[in-house]
């Protein structure tokens, strides 16, 4: 088993405190002091690894969106019909016993209205993270209807996209609430509407 080298675990400490930052202050909110006080590492450190401040979060977008994938890749993976597995990710945006809720712990949910105008680079990062997310959503709505978990529907892609905004939507509007009845009432319609 390889072991990581010294300046990739010092790197990843660097990522993972700036991803928490980001969730309870914004890009904005992510100042340096903090970071290096919190990833306990000298601000020298910093630039060895990250050329400038919009170059980090690109980074941080880069690990958040690999993770994520990889979190959805592992429920495409598991043995159960189409329509468990989707709605075991929806259900995960209001309690994911091993991470916490999803919608809780969103960068898109948190960043996107204000890297949007900030940093081009960093909004098609998070952009290309949500297509192949919402791409496999589609693939997984795909399986339910072969598999007669999820009714037919008319045009997957559309159906994807519709309920990854619903979803985003309702976590936007449960944060701002500090409620997670927007979250239920999503989950709920999309039961309805995709489940036989």
């Amino acid at each position: 088993m390889a072991h990581a080298k010294k300046s990739d675990l010092t790197r990843k400490r660097i990522l993972d405190a700036g991803r928490e930052l980001m969730l309870t202050g914004g890009f904005g909110g992510a100042g340096l002091k903090a970071l290096l006080e919190q990833a306990e590492v000298p601000k020298g450190s910093f630039y060895h690894y990250f050329a400038s401040k919009e170059a980090f979060g690109c980074a941080v977008l880069e690990d958040y969106v690999a993770a994520y994938l990889a979190r959805f890749g592992a429920l495409l993976a598991q043995p159960t019909s189409g329509a468990d597995r989707l709605m075991h990710f929806w259900s995960a945006w209001l309690d994911d016993p091993d991470a916490g809720a999803i919608a809780d712990r969103c960068l898109v949910v948190r960043l996107g209205a204000e890297i949007s105008d900030l940093s081009d680079d960093m909004r098609l990062i998070m952009n290309a993270g949500i297509a192949r997310l919402v791409d496999l959503i589609g693939q997984l709505l795909e399986e339910g209807i072969a598999d007669g978990s999820i009714r037919p529907q008319s045009d997957i892609p559309a159906t994807a996209s519709v309920l990854y905004g619903q979803f985003l939507g309702a976590a936007i509007l449960a944060k701002l609430s500090r409620d997670k009845t927007p979250l239920h009432n999503a989950l709920a319609d999309t039961k309805a509407r995709l489940l036989p």
